[in-house]
């Protein structure tokens, strides 16, 4: 194969004209070929990824247990054409500390209640209570546009790395909602759920220092 590509650059000697155009030709098609190669990929990767594009997501999907956290919700569509009006989540066992971002033009408020267990915070300090529900409303949020609801916490160090924490979100919209709530069973996956929770994978902590 190579040969012949060799071979058809060379322009021949009866047809200068003729040669010129086969060269040109045979250096131009791999690289048309690698260009539609490129968007046959690109297409079968976006087709891929767009169910989950479609979800309410959490921004960083992977972090650290024993380390602060930021979760940033994602908000890609409304309900069926209707602008969102509000945004709910609960905080899994854990996730303590947690304080919300507040939102221009939305209303910020928060439920408050005991944590499972006693944890240790920085400084050694013991936290037994902190928020447990976090709500945007009052806003409104084209299906057109896309935005984000921020809140920061601490994921406690006694959590299990491997294993994944789920964000339960209820997207009311001003007509519709949405319950991003579901919990994959055992063997499933997000992929088999129509309405997913938003889901963080919990890595391994800091090593102590020796």
């Amino acid at each position: 194969m190579g040969a012949r590509v060799h071979l058809h650059a060379l322009p021949e000697r009866n047809n200068p004209a003729r040669g010129a155009r086969r060269a040109a030709y045979s250096l131009t098609q791999p690289v048309e070929i690698t260009m539609i190669r490129s968007l046959l990929i690109g297409a079968i990767v976006l087709g891929g990824v767009a169910p989950a594009v479609a979800h309410v997501t959490l921004e960083a999907q992977e972090a650290n247990v024993g380390m602060p956290y930021k979760a940033v919700l994602r908000v890609p569509h409304g309900c069926e054409g209707s602008a969102t009006v509000a945004l709910r989540v609960r905080i899994p066992d854990g996730v303590i500390a947690v304080k919300p971002m507040p939102k221009p033009g939305w209303m910020l408020t928060t439920n408050n209640g005991k944590y499972s267990k006693t944890y240790t915070f920085f400084h050694n300090a013991k936290l037994s209570e902190g928020v447990t529900e976090i709500t945007w409303s009052g806003g409104k949020l084209p299906d057109a546009w896309y935005d984000e609801f921020v809140f920061q916490g601490f994921l406690a160090g006694d959590l299990e790395a491997g294993k994944t924490l789920y964000f339960p979100v209820v997207q009311e919209c001003e007509q519709g909602v949405h319950r991003w709530i579901e919990i994959p069973a055992p063997g499933k996956s997000a992929a088999d759920y129509p309405e997913p929770a938003p889901a963080l994978r919990l890595l391994p902590g800091p090593q102590p220092r020796q």
